[in-house]
């Protein structure tokens, strides 16, 4: 099928290269000329697993084209997916105002029947704001339908989990339409993708074929914002069981095993650390509890899910500073800048704001992030100093803070990390590594929801010797 895609962040971006990679001729569309251009020579906008080899696979097969003007690319499709920014109001509702813009050029452009997909993560019944729309700029009410096509990646595996995905959620209130977009999944649905000899790896836990879910519109706007809420409030849970660990001496990684071996909660994102991050659940928490109030229901357990979220980060700190008293002047260094590993996206980063608390108190920041780096370059300027490895960021530190979970920072050789920094401290925000393999090294380790490992005078002797040496 001809499809096109309106926006080329993160999920437009994956979603229409990844249309292109089932066999659709997508037209990806952005208003923003000098991504465009990118695009076209084959250069991406961002940092995600895949997704360079799937840019120079399409482009160079003609099957994905880039472009400026969404009445181009209606020129020759019937099906847009709409996956444009919606951030928050300073009263936590989403701005929905790009979505509105593109709704009326398609009314103005649109040469026939035309599906408009919602990809965006949207408040319930913004379908029915996009028919008004619609209806406001000429278009007659059976010239169009709407859906809601919720996306459930996550940054840093975006591409997999776009082509096996635990779910697809087709919300739709016409039959016509719920079978024109259940076409484009095909190849998801009955697995004749993942019988390719092309196709990209299966994660260990991939579904396949893909479980299609076929819902009103009103239940798939929903199913989005629910299942946000329901991870954030996980993250935001253990992240407060940790904090009780640590008060009593328990051992949350511990707690974890034995609440994730229960198949009613199960161990994913049972994950304690300085807090959830992203462009995905600060936005989407604070929009879900707008809907509901302005449904009439107060979701105050939300209200604590953010709460904990940002406390979180303020007992990290007082980690580091138990750890080194006073940060003025301290030399720390710091691992990782993105939100989580695997992208280099920064924003609503706790590893930034952490970053950002600890300029302030005058410490002397040098950090190294495998691909966050010009991002927060734009972001932070020259507050912090930048280096081209973990290991040059220790270069006689005071201490290292780990504040992402790239998966190359649980593979250091903590010889060599001892060595290297000033004194033997290390404050691990993703629990990255065994409390006991840190005894064995001789370093004092701090970790979350996990008692801290407090070397012996002996050893802390010898490094002073060898500080003042």
């Amino acid at each position: 099928m001809k499809l096109a895609v309106v926006g080329s962040g993160y999920v437009g971006l994956v979603a229409g290269l990844c249309f292109a990679e089932l066999g659709h001729d997508v037209t990806i569309v952005d208003n923003d000329p000098e991504k465009i251009s990118l695009l076209q020579q084959g250069q991406l906008p961002i940092h995600e697993e895949f997704l360079a080899e799937l840019l120079t696979c399409k482009r160079d097969a003609g099957k994905v084209k880039f472009t400026a003007s969404i009445a181009e690319a209606l020129e020759d499709c019937c099906v847009i997916f709409v996956a444009v920014g919606t951030p928050p109001k300073e009263n936590g509702e989403a701005d929905l105002s790009f979505i509105e813009e593109v709704v009326r050029t398609i009314a103005q452009h649109a040469l026939g029947y035309v599906v408009i997909v919602e990809k965006s993560t949207v408040p319930v019944l913004t379908h029915a704001w996009i028919r008004k729309i619609m209806a406001l700029n000429g278009a007659a009410h059976d010239s169009f339908d709407v859906v809601s096509n919720p996306e459930f990646l996550r940054e840093g595996t975006a591409v997999l989990d776009f082509l096996y995905p635990d779910r697809i959620v087709i919300g739709a209130d016409t039959e016509r339409s719920a079978n024109l977009v259940s076409e484009i999944y095909l190849p998801l649905t009955s697995g004749e993708y993942h019988s390719r000899k092309t196709a990209l790896p299966a994660p260990n836990s991939a579904i396949v074929p893909s479980n299609l879910i076929v819902t009103s519109a009103k239940s798939a706007e929903l199913i989005k914002h629910a299942s946000n809420a329901f991870l954030a409030t996980k993250i935001s849970f253990i992240n407060a069981v940790a904090s009780i660990c640590e008060s009593v001496g328990a051992d949350v990684q511990e707690v974890c095993k034995g609440m994730g071996a229960d198949a009613r909660i199960g161990s994913r994102f049972l994950n304690p650390g300085i807090g959830y991050g992203g462009s995905c659940f600060p936005k989407d928490l604070t929009a879900f509890r707008s809907v509901a109030h302005e449904s009439g229901y107060e979701f105050a357990l939300l209200d604590q899910v953010i709460s904990i979220n940002e406390q979180q980060r303020a007992r990290f700190l007082r980690k580091i500073r138990q750890a080194l008293w006073n940060l003025k002047n301290k030399r720390l260094a710091v691992l990782g800048l993105a939100f989580k590993g695997g992208t280099d996206d920064i924003r609503e980063s706790p590893a930034l704001e952490i970053v950002k608390s600890l300029v302030e108190e005058g410490a002397v920041v040098t950090a190294f992030d495998p691909a966050a780096m010009e991002r927060t370059k734009a972001e932070l300027g020259d507050s912090i100093n930048y280096v081209d490895s973990a290991y040059a960021a220790c270069e006689e530190a005071d201490a290292l803070l780990i504040l992402t979970d790239w998966a190359e920072f649980a593979q250091l050789d903590l010889k060599r990390l001892k060595e290297m920094l000033r004194y033997p401290i290390i404050v691990d925000g993703r629990n990255l590594y065994d409390p006991a393999a840190m005894k064995d090294a001789g370093i004092q380790y701090y970790s979350v929801g996990r008692p801290a490992v407090v070397q012996s005078s002996k050893t802390l002797k010898a490094t002073a010797a060898k500080t003042t040496t």
